[in-house]
């Protein structure tokens, strides 16, 4: 301290100087504050400001004072050094004065500290240490949340700590990462021993319980908060694995924000965490009577009782008319909707449901007005118009080569004919080839026996949704004498319902006898029927109908597959147990009576069965998969890896993608079997080449396992592709021959052009198969997109492959999902802003893909009936504003690429690149809409699909200058 007198005589000076002169020494001053950071301690003292060594000076004194013996002076000093400290503002870049000028004290204040005998000075000497200790905090791990614990443990109960966010939001922040930090170390050790490093004392153990740090963290929170720090404080609180306290800390302000940053986070986290932030949001929302939202997260997390509280929480009947159409868009049971039996506390409220829902609530639960919906839509489009082959086709764009005679299967052209027809006027119900056809002159007589199923079931797809007129349609070929033509017909009727819900229940009355019927044809597509119609219904009824066929020992393998996919169609997500317990037991006794049919090419429907009834539960499958372990065969692995998919799809849960992952990279020597393959599919090969045949089609649904699991989020999609790039180099043809599939399913209706290009690459190649695939995958990608690019590459193709009749057929049949509806409805599973995922959309595509991972078995044999399997995933791609009523009304909408702005400052914009339309519009898979004006208020929280609109009360229109 010798320097002291020269800086006293120093001190007057600004306080005498002329005005004038201080203006340049504030410049001065910010010219060193910029230099600060660069000089070292040691040269401090030679060029600062003289307020700054006033301060310097004063802050010394202050510390000498705590040195000496009389204690009295102690609680003044440190006030004093407390006031400073906290009223010193700096800029954002440099640290505040005060802590740089006492961190060379702070190695003698902490001796100090360690000597002071425990009082109400210590705890305030404490306190000023854990702020200082921001300083050392690279040396002393953690010593802010030491001194922090030390000072509040010190302190009488009835004066508690002052809250952390009086020391400022670098302290809170500085805090929050400490304590993330201590409660990793107790977990870890179980004992809170301090590890010992740099310069001071050998630390002590922390003081304070978990508990007492959980509580410092509240508070933490509590700042962050209200400082819209709101993703620090939702990470804070995971941390310390109490996520859910933070149901009390939100306020109306701020809960909005804090649930958007943690439904986002729900892609990242490990299981259980990511379910119980979905729980946590949503108590959050129902709190702040945000049903929509609330409902949404009810469905993602796939709870009854959540779906029935939500439903019947709003008072208001508009409110609840809108929560209905979301039920009714997910195929939400109506089941769920009813009071579970046991007397519940709120039963009294219940009662009028006990019977029945409101005749309005239960027409927008059925979805029974979708059909005159899609139409008035299609008339506002102006693609009501029925659209014949050559309008898709385009032939005469494809460049053929002149004189060149294509060999023309004209049954296969006219079967490619009959399901571009029906994909490319799904809904309408005006197609010119079946419904407006004369009598006797129908599409179905120009195909050959089963390509006249495929003819008649089109039917159902063109009349989709149209119940009624659906029906009276389709009856006329129900008497039909031809076989073939009655079982299309019968698919028809359950195509016709599929998302539909009808009083009359005409489905199961038509199809219910036939499922008992002689003919395989006919037996096969009423089961098939029953599951369509009622995918998602969860109805118990229809297990006497289905399940006897499973367990049938006489059936054929064809019949219990279709019948265990049928039950996976109508019971997805639900874990239904007698429908699991009946499918094990049939694989176990198969596999015990060394039965053939466990090789046969339809056991991966029985699987697929089994794996549907999990989907998206998650853990829930572990019991079946070690059950599966038991079975020593083949088909074991392959069901294991379908279960698990089935149970993680669409979290984008990364450690299962790598357990899939590894399952690509076995490379089984199949080398006697690779000249057999083509001809095994078809017939029994030899005992030994067909064991090793069959072994490896576990790869085949590994890599669209990776697909399954990854097709939630947009990060993991995007990874998940340069995984099938590298899959495609170094796999398997097998593996090859599935990758097209797996990239179809990821961005399913979402035609991003380094996918066109890549699938583009793949419709060239020289394995055939692969070709096949990729040309499908290609029809996903763009399914009712009416992406131009994309029919151009398909003209191409329908030029390149004009001699290769089974690469031609798939062609056209890309062509016709290319512009399905006209392209206004769309493929992809997901709904709501793209987080809530459709289970049986998922259902419908894994089973058309599973038909393609063996094509010349299934789609190009007689059972491209299959295709039709899409239908559970087809949905409009429309946003109908309608009014209290429920009669649409056109107003204005912004359409414009969605953005991600969670946890962006402020409120950015959602979309980007947006147009101005009237409604109804049609939204793309990555599109979002908002109202353009505030004239009406939205009861849903997301523009899509049906939207019922209030008049805002408050709206006064712009008075308009022009007359």
């Amino acid at each position: 301290m010798a320097k002291q007198p020269p800086i006293e005589s120093v001190i007057p000076v600004p306080a005498d100087d002329p005005g004038k002169k201080g203006e340049p020494e504030v410049f001065e001053k910010e010219k060193h504050e910029g230099a600060h950071k660069l000089i070292k301690d040691e040269k401090e003292g030679e060029d600062l400001s003289e307020e700054d060594l006033q301060l310097k000076n004063e802050l010394e004194m202050l510390v000498e004072r705590l040195k000496e013996s009389n204690t009295e002076l102690y609680r003044p000093a440190l006030e004093t050094l407390r006031t400073l400290i906290r009223t010193s503002t700096s800029s954002m870049t440099s640290v505040p004065k005060p802590l740089k000028f006492l961190r060379p004290h702070y190695p003698r204040l902490q001796e100090l500290y360690e000597t002071w005998p425990i009082s109400e000075d210590k705890s305030l000497l404490a306190d000023i240490l854990s702020v200082l200790a921001m300083t050392y905090s690279d040396t002393q791990p953690r010593g802010t949340l030491r001194y922090r614990l030390l000072s509040a443990s010190m302190r009488p109960a009835d004066s508690p700590l002052a809250d952390p966010g009086s020391w400022g939001h670098e302290y809170v922040r500085h805090l929050a990462a400490e304590l993330g930090d201590e409660y990793r170390i107790r977990e870890e050790e179980g004992l809170p021993d301090e590890p010992t490093e740099g310069i001071g004392k050998p630390q002590p153990k922390l003081p304070g319980t978990i508990e007492d740090l959980r509580a410092l963290a509240r508070q933490c929170a509590t700042f962050l908060l209200g400082h819209n720090a709101e993703p620090d404080a939702v990470d804070l609180l995971e941390e310390l694995e109490i996520v859910d306290d933070i149901v009390k800390l939100v306020d109306e302000n701020t809960f909005d924000r804090v649930c958007q940053y943690m439904i986002r986070c729900v892609n990242l986290l490990p299981p259980p965490d990511d379910v119980s932030f979905l729980r946590t949001a949503h108590t959050i929302y129902v709190q702040h009577r945000k049903f929509p939202e609330a409902l949404t997260l009810a469905i993602r997390l796939n709870s009854p009782d959540l779906v029935r509280e939500d439903f019947n929480a709003p008072g208001n009947p508009l409110m609840k008319r809108q929560l209905a159409f979301l039920l009714a868009r997910a195929q939400i049971p109506l089941e769920w909707l009813r009071p579970s039996s046991d007397g519940d506390a709120d039963a009294d409220t219940d009662v009028d449901f006990q019977e029945e829902l409101p005749e309005d609530l239960l027409e927008c639960l059925s979805n029974s007005r979708l059909s005159t919906h899609f139409r008035e839509f299609g008339k506002e489009l102006g693609v009501a118009e029925p659209k014949s082959l050559e309008d898709v086709y385009k032939s005469h764009l494809e460049n053929t080569r002149p004189g060149a005679t294509a060999n023309v299967d004209s049954a296969r052209g006219n079967l490619a004919g009959t399901f571009v027809n029906a994909f490319v006027n799904a809904g309408y119900g005006n197609d010119k080839l079946m419904v407006e056809a004369d009598e006797g002159n129908s599409w179905i007589y120009k195909n050959k026996d089963h390509g006249m199923m495929s003819a008649a079931a089109s039917l159902g797809l063109s009349l989709l949704w149209d119940t009624d007129v659906g029906l009276s349609h389709v009856d006329k070929y129900t008497y039909s004498a031809e076989e073939h033509i009655k079982a299309g017909a019968l698919l028809a009727t359950g195509i016709l319902n599929t998302g539909v819900r009808t009083e009359a229940d005409a489905a199961l009355a038509l199809l219910g006898e036939f499922t008992e019927n002689k003919s395989v044809p006919l037996k096969t597509s009423a089961i098939m029927g029953l599951g369509l119609a009622y995918a998602g219904s969860h109805r118990e009824d229809l297990l006497p109908l289905l399940l006897p066929h499973v367990a049938d020992d006489t059936a054929t393998m064809e019949i219990s597959s279709l019948a265990a996919l049928a039950l996976g169609f109508i019971f997805v997500g639900s874990e239904n147990g007698e429908v699991t317990g009946t499918i094990l037991q049939t694989l176990m006794e198969k596999h015990d009576r060394d039965d053939k049919s466990l090789d046969d090419k339809w056991a991966r429907y029985m699987v697929l069965g089994l794996g549907l009834l999990y989907l998206g539960l998650q853990d829930a499958s572990d019991a079946t998969i070690e059950t599966l372990k038991a079975i020593d065969h083949p088909i074991s692995k392959t069901a294991q890896i379908v279960v698990e998919a089935c149970s993680f799809a669409g979290t984008g849960n990364v450690l299962k993608v790598q357990t899939m992952l590894h399952h690509c990279d076995e490379h089984i020597d199949t080398s006697g079997a690779d000249k057999m393959k083509e001809k095994e599919s078809k017939e029994e090969g030899k005992a030994e080449t067909k064991e090793e045949k069959r072994d490896d089609t576990f790869q085949a649904f590994a890599v669209l396992a990776v697909a399954l699991i990854a097709m939630g989020e947009d990060i993991g999609a995007e990874m998940s592709l340069r995984q099938f790039n590298h899959l495609m180099h170094y796999g398997e043809p097998i593996i090859r021959k599935s990758v097209p599939l797996a990239i179809g399913l990821v961005s399913a209706s979402n035609p991003q052009l380094p996918i066109l290009d890549t699938l583009s690459k793949y419709s060239h190649d020289n394995d055939l198969a692969v070709a096949l695939n990729a040309i499908f995958a290609m029809g996903l990608v763009g399914a009712g997109t009416n992406n131009a690019r994309l029919a151009q590459m398909l003209r191409q193709l329908a030029g390149y492959y004009y001699k290769e009749p089974d690469c031609l057929f798939m062609v056209r049949i890309a062509q016709g999902l290319v512009h399905m509806g006209k392209g206004t409805i769309g493929l992809n599973p997901f709904f709501c802003d793209r987080s809530i995922m459709h289970r049986p959309a998922v259902a419908g595509l894994l089973a058309t893909i599973t038909a393609f991972t063996d094509t010349k078995a299934f789609i190009l044999d007689k059972y491209h009936w299959m295709l039709y399997f899409l239908v559970t995933a087809m949905y409009p791609r429309f946003l109908i504003t309608v009014d209290e009523e429920l009669n649409p009304i056109p107003v204005t909408v912004r359409v414009g690429q969605a953005v991600d702005v969670v946890g962006q400052a402020g409120k950015p914009r959602t979309i980007s690149g947006f147009q101005t339309h009237q409604t109804p519009v049609r939204l793309g898979t990555t599109d979002r809409a908002e109202l353009a004006t505030e004239e009406y208020i939205p009861f849903a929280n997301v523009l899509e699909g049906l939207v019922i609109l209030q008049k805002n009360p408050g709206w006064e229109k712009e008075d308009k200058m022009e007359v």
